[in-house]
Formats: structure tokens, sequence, C-alpha cells
């Protein structure tokens, strides 16, 4: 019976901590974006507009809820619930200090990446159920998207594998006690970022939603609570692959001070995770399909085969040798970026000069 009552208390501590979290990033993006862009962002609910989540749920609940004519009913209605629930079931195996974990997977990361993979069928569940053209595009970009990227994220947390010698994440922060894996693996630190922000579908990844192509892609039917499951679910994701991150390469609870402090290292090194992924957002224009695609099968994933080899090498050797092959690793795809970003960029001002020069003059 404790154990039953230990656990369901476990479960709601976890929940109100996600939740909270939760609405304090919705509250930061805005507020980050405004100052990123030289505004004040939300002023006028609360000081500094701390309470806008708040009044946009409020928002939420007079929407009308209403069900497109044509829909799958059933699945119109599980679609919102299933993309929220992974992103509270990956806390099932998530530590969040060495004295606070909700269950000790020895294969930790395997579950996670197996929880988060239940998102995309959410997103393909909506923009079918929908029956509306637009939200299917949408499924089916979030679809092909999240499933290509999903390739190199887990290549390139395999070298992290590899160092610690465990797929279990508290064993992972812990061998990171002296030096973190961010500075033994800097270029799978980038490739693992890059991968994240396609796997929230954020800038310059966001083509699910499209506004410019897709209306609101897969969201584009649903309205009041439903959609804001999706909006929920995504700032939670977005909490969720931060907190990963900093567990996986910046030493998750690890920090000068007693071991209590170790919560607050934690969310101070996950907020520094959102404030960088929110920055990309407000700092970088959205790709076409077609180069995001190619960029994740023809420049990520061999990244990720190399990053694999030579961390690989690296341990078989010294730990300079290590650091010394991702440093030449990462300043190699910095180089092939900015190559292919100029190629893309001189091609698109020859299509459109192109285009220009066989429009018919217009006489006034």
């Amino acid at each position: 019976m404790m154990l039953v009552l230990k656990t369901l208390l476990g479960v709601v501590v976890i929940a109100v901590v996600v939740l909270v979290n939760t609405v304090v990033v919705m509250w930061c993006e805005r507020k980050w974006a405004g100052h990123l862009q030289s505004r004040l962002g939300p002023m006028r609910t609360g000081w500094h507009g701390m309470l806008q989540p708040f009044a946009d749920a409020l928002k939420m609940l007079g929407k009308e809820d209403f069900t497109p004519a044509g829909a799958d009913r059933l699945l119109f209605g599980v679609a919102p619930v299933l993309a929220y629930a992974p992103s509270i079931f990956i806390y099932c195996a998530t530590p969040w200090m060495a004295q606070f974990v909700g269950y000790s997977f020895d294969v930790g990361i395997f579950m996670i990446f197996a929880v988060a993979a239940l998102f995309p069928v959410s997103i393909l569940l909506a923009g079918w159920a929908a029956n509306n053209k637009y939200a299917l595009m949408g499924g089916f970009r979030a679809a092909a998207q999240q499933i290509s990227y999903e390739v190199p994220m887990i290549m390139a947390v395999l070298g992290v594998i590899m160092l610690a010698g465990s797929m279990k994440l508290s064993t992972i922060v812990d061998a990171q006690a002296h030096v973190w894996n961010a500075v033994t693996q800097p270029f799978a630190f980038l490739l693992f970022f890059i991968c994240m922000l396609a796997e929230l579908n954020r800038t310059p990844f966001d083509l699910p939603e499209a506004e410019s192509e897709l209306v609101a892609g897969y969201m584009t039917e649903f309205s009041s609570m439903r959609f804001a499951m999706f909006f929920l679910a995504e700032y939670t994701n977005l909490f969720t692959w931060s907190l990963f991150t900093s567990l996986l390469f910046l030493g998750g609870w690890g920090g000068p001070g007693p071991a209590f402090l170790g919560f607050v290292w934690l969310l101070l090194k996950t907020y520094a995770i959102v404030f960088m992924v929110v920055w990309v957002r407000w700092a970088l224009p959205r790709l076409r399909v077609d180069q995001l695609m190619e960029f994740g099968w023809k420049v990520l994933i061999p990244a990720a085969l190399l990053n694999m080899f030579f961390t690989a090498l690296g341990i078989v050797t010294n730990v300079f040798v290590l650091v010394g092959l991702q440093v030449v690793l990462l300043v190699g795809f910095v180089w092939l970026v900015s190559r292919i970003g100029k190629r893309a960029g001189h091609g698109a001002r020859e299509v459109a000069a192109a285009r220009a020069s066989a429009s018919p003059e217009v006489t006034p």
C-alpha cells in the first residue's frame, strides 16, 4: 500500500513540476522573443505579463469546440490526447536528481526514444482525421520529418552511450562528474541539438505547420482545448527535450555546492537550452521541405556515422585525441553547411532573376 501511495505521490509531483515549467517556458519564449525583436512582449496581464499563459488558457476555454463535417470523430478526439501523453510518460525514466528518479531503467534512453516516437503518430492522426488537405499534408510532413531526424539523433546519442558504457541516464550523468559530454563530444552535441529542433517542429524545421503554405498544418481544423492540447504538448516537449539534452551533454544535476542544489543546476542548464532553441527560432528563416529532407539524409546521417567512428577511435586512444577529432568534425561540418547555404542562396537568386526577366514588362 505504501508503495502505491509513494508511486502516486511521485506521479503527482512530476506532473505538477512539468506543468509549472511548461507555463514558465511559454512566458519565457514570449518575453525573450520580444526582447530579441526590440519590443517588450506581454506586459498587461500581471507583472511583466506573467499571467499571460493563464489568460490564453481562459481564452481557449471560451472558444467553440467543433468537429468538421466528414472528420473521423474518434481519431479527431484522440489525436490531441495522444500528442500530449508521450511528453508526460517520458518522465517515468527521467532522473531529476541522484535521489529522485521515476524508475531507474537500465535502458532508459531506449525507453525515452520509444515513447517519443508516439508524437509523430498523433500528428499524422490529427492530419488524417480532420478531413482537410492542408492538415493531411502537415501530418505527412511531420511523420517524414521526425522519422528522418530521429535516425541521426539516436546515432548522435550512441557516442555518449559509448563513453558512459551504459544506457542508464543516471550512469551517464555520473560519468560527467569531471568533464561534460558537451566538451568531449561537441560535434555530437551540435548534431543532437539540430535534430532536437526538427523533432520539436521548431524553426527552421517547422514545415508541418508552415502558415505560409498550409494555413496551420495539422492543427488547421482544431479549436478550443483540442488546439490547446497540441500547443501545450509543443511546449512540454520543448522543456522535456531541453532537460534530456542537459542530462546527456551538460552534466545533469552536477554542479558546485551541496547535493540538494542539483535540482537548481539541472533547471538552469535546461533553461539555457530552451533559450538557445528560442534564439534559433527568431533568428533563422524556414527551410523548404526538400532542403529539410536532403539535409537530414545526405548531411546529418553521414555526419552521425563519422561521429560514431571517431568516438570509437578516441575511446581506444585517449581523451585528447577524442576532443581533437571532435573539433575537426565540428569545423568541417560548419564549413560544409555554410557552403551548402551559400549555394542554395545563389541558386535562389538565379531563379528569381530568371523569373523577373521572363515576366512581361508593365508600362505605366
